[in-house]
């Protein structure tokens, strides 16, 4: 079967997934929960032959962290469906309704994109988190994964199709593709596809936009940023800014860079580096940074680099605003942050910097759709579309206008004596009709 024919299918899943009631999606990813845990044992086995056929491969070693899926990751995604299943159900939700004339009424009414092309890297639980995603808001899902970890996403796709089926899912709501070629092909596929995530590297993102006309949401680059302001508590600084970059490196929303006030930097760039130090990571510093702390030199083509790796990038700044600057510079749009004792400042730093997260006093790794409470996420967006931020289920959704009338006709609201609207709000769902 072709992958035209395979996206028919799934446009045809997702006209009946639109329909599919609350309970009956509940159902199913309370299947899917269980079956990953009732499995574990084979996706370990599946994620173990991935992982050593990468390691015979020689893959970076930030490749091999997203790669590795195993019992932790397993009990992760598994948390993260049970919490899916407590969210209210976001299909047909009606998000604003006006009485156009009496008996002519307008709802706008949330309801799925459709078919949802997923094209990602490495990253296995990325697979779990969108399907399950995909299936609470009502779309269909076609999913390319990395051949690096093609035996990983095969069991879970095996599991999370038939146990969704089981519960009343459509067939083919959602579609595995494996070969390498499959992604060209997928992106053609305009008429059946609705909208593309892709999630990797900034290349294979870039490839993906130029290379469709189908609508992308997602991001390039993780170029985050953690500025500690004068004044700054520095004891709070420097957990904050080891926790941006250490608590997972290989993450798209690990900090990058530090940006310090050049009126702090005497006390605090001593206490960042030994907490840095300690976690193994690499410094590297402008000529004033070096001239308080011995590190390695930052070129300019640090300020734009996403490491994904124990390595950071350090600059003293003389202002708030030259900060901002920097940030707007060089940063990718994805998340960035202020250590400030000032809320004013730390408001200010919020309202000029040009990002999808903005943060005071708290790490960059925050910036996950789990940790948001929105049900994990199928991406980040950097994009200033309907969705921005990490994308959960609201970013999956797009809503309809239904106007239900008693015979109305236009013809009746022009020329002479005609009728005129009365465009009152109301306050009442679509439902209660």
């Amino acid at each position: 079967m072709t992958i035209k024919d395979r996206a028919a299918l799934a446009k045809k899943a997702s006209i009946r997934m639109a329909a599919t009631t609350a309970d009956v999606k509940n159902k199913a990813l309370s299947a899917i929960a269980h079956a990953l845990t009732a499995n574990s044992d084979k996706i370990i086995a599946a994620n173990q032959a991935d992982l050593d056929a990468a390691a015979r491969e020689n893959l970076a070693a930030p490749i091999l962290k997203r790669l590795k899926f195993q019992e932790d990751k397993i009990k992760e995604a598994v948390d993260g469906i049970n919490s899916l299943i407590s969210l209210p159900d976001p299909m047909g939700v009606t998000l604003s309704a006006m009485e156009l004339d009496q008996g002519l009424e307008l709802y706008k009414v949330s309801s799925p994109i459709g078919v949802i092309g997923i094209v990602f890297e490495s990253r296995p639980d990325a697979l779990v988190q969108i399907s399950s995603l995909c299936l609470k808001s009502g779309n269909a899902v076609m999913m390319k994964g990395g051949s690096e970890a093609a035996k990983t996403n095969r069991i879970l796709s095996e599991i999370i199709n038939a146990a969704g089926i089981s519960a009343g899912l459509p067939d083919a709501w959602l579609t595995l593709l494996e070969a390498r070629s499959d992604v060209s092909d997928m992106l053609k596929l305009n008429h059946s596809i609705d909208l593309i995530i892709p999630r990797g590297s900034n290349d294979f993102v870039r490839y993906i936009m130029d290379n469709t006309t189908i609508p992308v949401l997602g991001h390039a680059d993780g170029i985050c940023h953690v500025y500690i302001d004068k004044g700054a508590d520095v004891d709070m600084a420097v957990r904050v800014s080891v926790d941006s970059k250490c608590q997972y490196v290989a993450v798209c929303n690990a900090a990058e860079t530090l940006l310090v006030h050049r009126d702090i930097a005497k006390e605090a760039l001593p206490a960042l580096k030994s907490a840095l130090t300690a976690k193994g990571v690499e410094i590297r510093g402008c000529a004033e940074t070096r001239k308080i702390i011995e590190v390695k030199p930052a070129t300019d083509e640090d300020w734009r680099t996403e490491y994904l790796d124990l390595i950071i990038s350090v600059k003293i700044v003389e202002s708030m605003n030259e900060a901002v600057d920097h940030i707007n510079t060089f940063g990718s749009g994805h998340t960035d942050a202020i250590v400030t004792s000032d809320k004013s400042r730390g408001t200010r730093f919020m309202d000029l910097v040009d990002s999808a997260d903005v943060f005071m006093n708290c790490s960059t790794r925050f910036a996950d759709g789990f940790r948001f409470g929105l049900g994990a996420e199928v991406g980040i967006s950097t994009s200033k579309i309907h969705a921005r931020g990490p994308v959960g289920l609201e970013g999956l959704m797009i809503y309809k206008w239904r106007l239900v009338g008693n015979g109305h006709v236009v013809s009746d609201y022009s020329g002479e004596n005609a009728k005129t609207y009365t465009h009152k709000l109301l306050k009442k769902r679509f439902e209660e009709g």
